[in-house]
């Protein structure tokens, strides 16, 4: 049986902006007005800690990373609980593998605290129980580890694993944990970027685009096909 390993930010649910603003926030109160979305826009794909230490840097802060995370994991949580949109054909294909019994996880590069929130405030922890975070492993992504360890911990082979994501560092990882992947962009623009040239499905519209049936069919044809030659 096929298992589908699902990002969670800017894949399952629109919460970039979210995460824009509560980045916005803490910046702010450390003496960097004016952080622009564009400049928000870089750093998607890449995990909270990571882009925080890379703008500590940038900008000089004095306050440990530690400090700027517990600041902007808060202001996070305060708007995920209460404005994070699913994409409503994301939801559709979730619904759909659920109740047909396929496997499924989280994996993101988030808090486990923030990710939690997002899943409970939109109601997707009902069908999306089994979750991983950046925490819990020693690599975020484009290391493979997120992913592997979800794969772990459902019980499959990295080979038998479809990850669903939206942004170059997550697709570099399903690839390099051996793992098929369903890209569905972030934005339309980044369409090209070499890293989703191993994606066996490209949805290069982004997510006005995506359809779960599209996405569904390709599954259930991956999956066929390694029971075909005996794989699954």
């Amino acid at each position: 049986m096929i298992s589908v390993i699902f990002d969670l930010d800017g894949t399952l649910v629109d919460s970039e902006p979210n995460y824009y603003e509560s980045g916005r926030r803490t910046l702010e109160r450390h003496g960097v007005p004016d952080f622009t979305w564009e400049q928000h826009s870089r750093f998607i794909g890449i995990g909270t800690l990571e882009t925080l230490e890379i703008l500590k840097d940038r900008y000089g802060i004095p306050a440990p990373v530690e400090q700027l995370l517990a600041e902007q994991n808060a202001a996070y949580l305060e708007l995920a609980r209460t404005r994070t949109e699913v994409f409503p054909q994301m939801r559709g294909l979730v619904e759909r593998l659920y109740a047909e019994g396929v496997p499924m996880a989280v994996a993101s590069g988030s808090s486990r605290e923030a990710i939690d929130a997002v899943l409970a405030g939109t109601g997707l922890d009902a069908s999306l129980t089994t979750v991983v975070s950046a925490e819990e492993v020693a690599r975020g992504k484009p290391a493979p580890d997120v992913f592997l360890e979800a794969a772990r911990r459902l019980g499959a082979e990295p080979a038998d694993c479809v990850v669903v994501e939206d942004a170059a560092p997550g697709a570099r990882a399903a690839h390099a944990a051996g793992m098929g992947c369903v890209v569905v962009p972030y934005a339309a623009d980044i369409a090209d970027d070499p890293a989703f040239a191993s994606a066996g499905l490209l949805f290069r519209g982004g997510q006005p685009e995506f359809s779960a049936d599209a996405a569904y069919a390709w599954l259930s044809a991956r999956a066929a096909s390694r029971a075909a030659r005996g794989t699954v």
